[in-house]
């Protein structure tokens, strides 16, 4: 079982503090068995959140000794993070990190990460509001003010609010593998899991006004993976411009429409390799990379490893999640 401490300070932010249970439970339900024990932990065991967003208090089981015990401490924002967290904290994530936990921040929960020293050395992220008063206060940080999250093994970052989502599913893919974390994002009604390496600037359009929603596109793109799709295809299946798609595209997803297309391939790729024993031939027709050269290479350049390192270190035995039918075919 993994244990998995989310560390509530006194201003926590609501929503950052309830995605590890929504994400790390759903997992646990996916998979039929209780993989994830999450625990939330305080100083005295009871927490106020920022009136702001609502202010009402939380009382928890478990005080900071239980961060030793844990194999993953996840740290939400708080509304205090600008200030020196307790000595009490930082003495507890050290404490975590000594006992080999990997240590995630949520938002500005990168302040009380990077308070520790744990992060010196290390690329991290963080609310890009808030990334350069991060990086003037921790100059042994490399701060990336704009990626989604960044994986440096132990130690994980992630920009704001909702990207806790894709951190937690990003955690989940790591444990579980591909298809428990594609299963777990279907289940909690998420698109595909965004890359840690995607941008933070994505705008979202007014519901009421002209902009519509791309998820038919990009559900039919995920059932046409095996196709050469062009930007025509895509445009045509949008019922739209080539340069409206792509203005679509980049205010809904942050990305292009192609790039999106390779990161779903990739995607793809990941829970083939996993789930499968499919040659890599055809899991390179498959994903439409065509050519196994073409997809070797996509795939290294993406995760950073070839195709059968990949496999070899993730491989499991439950079977495929079964792809929707394409739409309209």
């Amino acid at each position: 079982m993994t244990v998995v401490a989310v560390l509530a300070l006194d201003g926590v932010v609501p929503f950052e503090l309830s995605v590890p249970g929504q994400i790390f439970g759903t997992a646990n339900e996916a998979c039929g068995r209780t993989h994830y024990e999450v625990r939330v932990c305080s100083t005295d065991r009871r927490v106020t959140t920022p009136a702001a967003y609502g202010g009402f208090h939380i009382a928890t089981d478990w005080s900071l000794e239980a961060l030793a015990e844990a194999d993953t401490v996840v740290v939400p924002g708080h509304a205090g993070f600008l200030d020196d967290p307790p000595a009490a904290v930082v003495a507890a994530l050290r404490a975590a990190a000594g006992n080999g936990a990997r240590l995630a921040s949520v938002c500005v929960g990168a302040f009380t990460l990077a308070a520790t020293g744990l992060l010196d050395g290390h690329r991290a992220t963080t609310h890009w509001q808030y990334a350069d008063e991060l990086a003037d206060r921790h100059p042994a940080v490399d701060v990336d003010g704009s990626s989604l999250y960044i994986d440096n093994g132990p130690l994980i970052s992630s920009a704001g609010v909702a990207a806790a989502l894709d951190l937690c599913l990003h955690l989940v893919r790591r444990d579980l593998g591909a298809a428990l974390a594609a299963t777990t994002a279907r289940r909690t009604v998420m698109p595909l899991q965004r890359d840690g390496g995607q941008s933070q600037f994505v705008e979202h359009p007014d519901p009421g006004g002209p902009d519509t929603t791309l998820q038919p596109v990009l559900r039919w793109m995920e059932a046409h993976l095996h196709e050469q799709l062009t930007l025509d295809d895509i445009a045509r299946r949008g019922a739209m411009s080539i340069r409206s798609l792509n203005r679509h595209f980049r205010a809904q997803t942050g990305t292009t429409p192609l790039q999106w297309l390779l990161r779903a391939r990739v995607h793809r790729a990941r829970e083939l390799l996993e789930t499968t024993a499919i040659p890599i031939e055809r899991i390179a027709a498959e994903t439409g990379f065509g050519a196994p050269s073409t997809f070797r290479r996509h795939f290294a350049r993406h995760t950073g490893v070839s195709p059968q390192a990949y496999r070899a270190a993730f491989r499991s035995t439950s079977p495929p999640p079964l792809r929707p039918p394409a739409a309209g075919s």
